[in-house]
């Protein structure tokens, strides 16, 4: 029996043995083989300090052990920067922690982003064996001059190669695509897709190349070295995916995810639907319902204060209006669209006739419709949904 069929011992911390809710962890692994052109995530590509970095995230999960209690945990979700350079020991020691301190559920969703380079035959078994559960694979695409462009450590055989040995070892996995790159045509934005569906992955997220201030890629544009983005085509590709994906039997149940029905992401669904998160890790948000904190971003600074016992962490706490402009913005992202009777009951009758008055204009350009008491996006206003959002928020 591998660890991933073991069932850990989880203690419970209510007295009536009940738990109250349920919430995820994310671990961020700040550490990558290479800068991409267009990240702006934070990580380093210096790997010196990642044994103070695994044990500075242990004591962070011990130190916040008290935020969540009479609550289980129901994802565990690796994300980066590259999780995929953590040893399976060091993963497993984090993992074993996550049980040791928290109640788990009895089978979370456990994900790990991955990059195709890293995807060996040995570390497939060592994943396969482990508590790990869901692979998270960083594709972005399978063209040679698209992983060049924006400095991917693969390359398009590795991210093939990656894939057939994976769908031997998992059933859960996701891949990342990415569409409106500079230079690339619906055709072969067409053959990134059947490609993918080749391999019959029941998950797939895929978002526009966005041009980050600060990276390699806006230097590049700025310079000329690069052409600019073309918004009009990556819309065009958009809607392309849109059409294949569904016709593939995915639902679109986010704005940049598609999913089979079952295989839709525990994590993020829960993030998207405002439950609550606790992030581990230098640059790590989290979110309790009712605050929002964040981790310092950087790497030497988060482990010199976790080796004091304080945490390196900011907190605010969100008005009525802050949560209620986050509910409207995830909300049309998503197929569960924003509930009126849900806005209603947590922030009063004010801001239901507010959201309703602004959004009529959107109703009129079938950007949004209502159904069931709930405002949804219609397939021509998906890719605009996050300007649309931003038109029905509240300002304070």
């Amino acid at each position: 029996m591998t660890n991933k069929e073991t069932i850990h011992s989880s203690k419970s911390s209510s007295p009536s043995g009940k738990l109250d809710g349920a919430f995820g962890i994310y671990i961020h692994i700040p550490f990558c083989k290479q800068a991409c052109h267009y990240c702006d995530f934070h990580f380093s590509t210096s790997l010196k300090k990642k044994d103070e970095l695994v044990n500075a995230l242990a004591k962070e999960l011990v130190l916040r052990k008290d935020e969540f209690k009479n609550q289980n945990v129901d994802t565990i979700y690796f994300g980066g920067g590259t999780p995929s350079l953590l040893s399976i020991e060091e993963l497993q020691f984090l993992i074993d922690e996550v049980y040791k301190i928290y109640d788990v559920s009895e089978s979370p969703e456990i994900t790990i982003e991955v990059n195709p380079d890293d995807l060996t035959h040995q570390k497939l078994n060592d994943y396969s064996d482990s508590p790990i559960n869901r692979l998270s694979i960083g594709i972005q695409s399978f063209f040679e001059e698209d992983l060049k462009l924006m400095n991917r450590a693969h390359n398009s055989e590795e991210a093939k190669r990656c894939l057939e040995e994976a769908t031997k070892h998992f059933d859960n996995i996701s891949i990342d695509l990415i569409y409106g790159i500079p230079g690339m045509s619906n055709e072969r934005w067409i053959q990134n897709l059947e490609t993918a569906l080749a391999f019959n992955i029941p998950h797939i997220s895929s978002y526009a190349l966005t041009v980050e201030p600060k990276t390699a890629l806006a230097s590049f544009i700025k310079k000329g070295i690069i052409k600019n983005v073309d918004d009009d085509l990556a819309q065009e590709q958009f809607h392309i995916m849109i059409e294949k994906l569904e016709a593939a039997g995915f639902i679109h149940y986010e704005l940049s995810n598609f999913g089979k029905p079952e295989y839709f992401s525990r994590n993020n669904s829960a993030y998207w639907q405002g439950k609550p998160y606790l992030g581990i890790g230098p640059s790590a948000h989290s979110f309790d319902g009712k605050n929002r904190s964040w981790n310092v971003r950087n790497n030497s600074k988060y482990i010199n204060s976790l080796e004091k016992n304080i945490l390196p962490i900011e907190t605010e706490t969100l008005s009525a209006t802050d949560k209620y402009n986050e509910y409207v913005m995830t909300g049309l992202r998503t197929i569960w669209g924003v509930s009126l009777e849900k806005v209603e009951q947590e922030f009063g009758e004010k801001y239901k006739t507010y959201l309703l008055e602004q959004s009529q204009k959107h109703i009129i350009e079938q950007l949004l419709y209502l159904d069931d008491g709930k405002l949804l996006v219609t397939k021509k206003g998906k890719f605009l949904s996050d300007g649309i959002a931003s038109d029905l928020f509240m300002l304070n």
